[in-house]
């Protein structure tokens, strides 16, 4: 499985991004796709998380309420709406395709393939 991942930029904060991620090859919906992030200096942190359906969705504390992840399996891709952006939220944003447990779902380790990531940068 390739991933690309695309539709970082800079943004005021408050304001809306739309990320995506695009995977090709096969059986792209038996994977977990996740979205990490990657601020200097910090290390990688688990953002959010879609199983086989939209319906189960996971998210981190920090962005619980402001993001949403979807995903079409149709089209081998997985999007995810930020809104109400933070100064905090700036960071290099990654997509990773895996098969972890549940309990392990925030783990990066756990993720087979990874995109390239894309920025995200938020001023105040």
């Amino acid at each position: 499985v390739q991933l690309q991942a695309s539709g970082g930029g800079s943004v005021q904060a408050g304001d809306s991004l739309r990320l995506s991620c695009v995977a090709s090859g096969d059986s792209f919906g038996s994977y977990v796709i996740a979205w990490f992030r990657q601020a200097p200096g910090k290390e990688r942190e688990f953002v959010g998380a879609v199983r086989r359906s939209t319906s189960s969705t996971y998210y981190s504390d920090s962005v619980r309420g402001r993001f949403t992840i979807s995903r079409d399996n149709s089209k081998n891709t997985v999007q995810m709406q930020m809104n109400g952006l933070k100064p905090e939220d700036t960071a290099v944003y990654f997509c990773a395709a895996g098969r972890p447990i549940l309990s392990a779902i925030t783990t990066h380790s756990m993720y087979y393939y990874w995109g390239q990531g894309t920025q995200v940068t938020v001023s105040s």
